[in-house]
């Protein structure tokens, strides 16, 4: 029997894995910290695979610390910061680009442009949210506006996107999945429905098949 249940908590400064015994008890656990960069004023990114890369780190460095085998983990639960926007390649794995912050302020001229529109009830009542840079919606839109040929590679269904949970997710299990409370940050999602909308997604020029999954938080999302 698995003795352990293991825990990744990724962070926009750092990422930590936890192993909790069957007493909740922490018995191990390693951390390190999430280079960010600035490339031009307001923008903020992140390389996504150096976040793999440094998530398998750490859960390496605590299986090691506590003389735990992979096998010994029942299962294996993530948090994430949320809105950070991530697209790839489908055959590869590759990011087209690199993540997107949730802090990045660059779309902030669309968002204002959106909110001067009737668009901007509509978005609010189907989402909850106001309309923001924040949000990973018009990061997207700007991803597939400014990166040469990508729109067209997304319209193919060659590339996917994700926030960070989904990002990790695809590279520990290749499942192309998300949960609702990380979709709901997306300024994409209906709350009301459960489901990504149609017209938030044809408002801001995005293809359905490049969009995770929607899964209860409290389900097995891989193996």
């Amino acid at each position: 029997m698995a003795e352990y249940i293991g825990a990744i908590d990724i962070g926009t400064s750092g990422v930590r894995f936890v192993v909790f015994d069957h007493d909740a008890k922490a018995v191990a656990s390693a951390y390190q910290e999430i280079p960010i960069s600035y490339p031009e004023p307001g923008w903020v990114e992140q390389d996504p695979e150096r976040l793999v890369e440094m998530t398998l780190a750490v859960i390496r460095t605590a299986l090691a610390q506590g003389n735990i085998q992979p096998a010994d983990l029942a299962a294996v639960g993530l948090t994430n910061q949320r809105e950070t926007t991530i697209v790839w390649d489908r055959s590869t794995g590759k990011p087209v680009y690199p993540a997107i912050v949730w802090q990045d302020r660059r779309t902030a001229g669309r968002c204002q442009e959106l909110q001067a529109t009737e668009t901007a009830r509509m978005i609010h009542t189907r989402t909850g949210l106001s309309i923001d840079p924040y949000f990973s919606a018009t990061k997207l839109e700007w991803l597939l506006e400014n990166v040469p040929g990508l729109a067209a590679r997304a319209a193919r269904g060659e590339v996917l996107f994700g926030t960070v949970d989904t990002w990790l997710l695809w590279h520990l299990t290749g499942e192309h999945v998300t949960e609702p409370t990380n979709a709901s940050r997306t300024l994409l999602y209906n709350i009301h429905k459960g489901e990504f909308d149609r017209d938030l997604l044809s408002l801001f020029d995005i293809p359905v098949d490049c969009l995770p999954t929607v899964q209860p938080s409290l389900s097995v999302f891989g193996h």
